[in-house]
């Protein structure tokens, strides 16, 4: 895949997944017009979550069903713009809330992306490509606040859903007439098939392992990022949206330097990278929590979560796409379930609590959330280091007793032929 296509998937994916994110920046003054108060400002984001989570849950299937993915994700993304344009023209929550939900439950668009760009690419560079097109992603979440900050600023919170609507639909016809067609040797599932499919796979170990990683992963992310907004507009900074969208810049490079992921990934290193990645991540939330009283820590503490993030983020599906091949839209889709729910809970809770109890408290949840995929990624070290000494001392066994069996043999030989002599 050359870097051209590459880029065009990362794109679609930052367009996909700035439609469910765009509020972040913008929550005290899109609240205040919507009618939602303060304390509840979060669920404007978790609303495209749960949207997010009922596509990847009815439509990411259809990734394993269709045999062209290009026009999928067409599709998909045209449907995203008609949520994004029901959103920028809302007159009240609910319109908003039914706009955000749609343009949520068509942004798993991102999941059959990957899907794609791991199915077109050799395996000795699937990781390398799994991490651009990925990158798009954390583009789409962290550059999305700088850029809808700065529309908000100039023409309303409005204007940044219609913008990113006429990008989706830019997008749309540019996918169908810039991609390759995938190998047509790919048999698809029926529907049913891939849903079965799709539900078996949270009955397996690795699969569990990843994903209950991913939401607390996320969890923590989301507690920084859809809470961040609210401390940064209040005392002792009072910063306008284009301000606060201007930290975005900080996550995004974060984000990049984490760019040799997928390389690392494919080198044989994800699990060992993953410990350390999370690691930082609980350290980041050190100099995240001090935001009271300086922007430079908290500057360092979004460069440090979000390349921590993005290394983990990369790892995972690198993992589980190369254990499942064959139905890589399905086990990046089930992944994902884990991720949306994760920031789902992220966003819905840092608002309140930072309304209860400040920034401070928001800190601690999100440092708990890392300490939690911490636990879960290093239980399932310490039991799969167990399985191998277990393996390695069966095979050591094993050979012992052949050699045994083998000595016993020599041994016998002579004895034989000594019996035969005297004969």
């Amino acid at each position: 895949m050359d870097v051209w296509r590459r880029l065009l998937l990362a794109t679609v994916c930052g367009v996909a997944v700035a439609s469910i994110y765009a509020a972040q920046t913008v929550l005290p003054s899109m609240g205040d017009s919507l009618g939602v108060l303060a304390q509840h400002a979060g669920w404007i984001v978790s609303t495209g979550q749960f949207g997010y989570l009922a596509g990847l849950v009815l439509l990411v299937p259809l990734g394993d069903v269709v045999t062209n993915r290009r026009r999928l994700i067409a599709v998909h993304m045209a449907i995203t713009a008609a949520g994004l344009f029901l959103t920028a023209a809302a007159s009240a929550a609910w319109t908003a809330f039914s706009g955000l939900a749609l343009a949520g439950m068509f942004a798993v668009v991102v999941q059959t992306t990957v899907a794609y760009a791991a199915s077109v690419s050799p395996p000795a560079e699937r990781g390398r490509n799994i991490g651009v097109v990925t990158s798009g992603v954390v583009v789409g979440i962290l550059g999305a606040r700088f850029v809808t900050g700065m529309l908000a600023q100039a023409w309303g919170w409005r204007s940044m859903y219609a913008v990113l609507g006429v990008l989706a639909l830019a997008l749309a016809a540019l996918v169908l007439r810039a991609l390759p067609p995938e190998d047509s040797s790919r048999q698809p599932a029926g529907y049913r098939q891939a849903v079965v499919s799709f539900r078996g796979l949270f009955g397996q170990r690795l699969f569990l392992t990843r994903g209950l990683i991913a939401f607390f992963l996320f969890a923590s992310f989301g507690t920084l990022w859809s809470g961040l907004s609210l401390p940064l507009a209040n005392a002792p900074w009072h910063l306008s949206e284009s301000q606060i969208g201007l930290f975005g810049i900080a996550g995004l490079a974060g984000a990049l330097g984490a760019a040799r992921a997928g390389r690392w990934a494919d080198a044989g290193r994800a699990t060992p990278i993953s410990g350390l990645a999370l690691a930082l991540l609980i350290v980041s939330w050190a100099a995240t929590a001090q935001l009271s009283w300086s922007l430079w820590l908290l500057v360092i503490g979004i460069v440090v979560l979000d390349f921590a993030v993005q290394v983990v983020h990369v790892s995972n599906q690198h993992v589980l796409t190369t254990a499942h091949p064959e139905r890589t839209s399905s086990v990046i889709g089930g992944y994902m379930v884990f991720y949306s729910l994760g920031s789902a809970l992220g966003a819905a809770a840092t608002t309140s609590i930072f309304t209860s109890h400040g920034w401070a408290t928001s800190s601690l949840l999100g440092a708990g959330f890392a300490t939690c995929a911490l636990i879960v990624w290093a239980t399932d070290a310490r039991r799969r280091s167990r399985t191998s000494e277990v393996g390695s001392e069966a095979a050591d066994a094993h050979r012992g007793e052949e050699e045994k069996q083998r000595s016993e043999t020599e041994q016998v030989g002579p004895v034989a032929d000594r019996s035969r002599g005297h004969r």
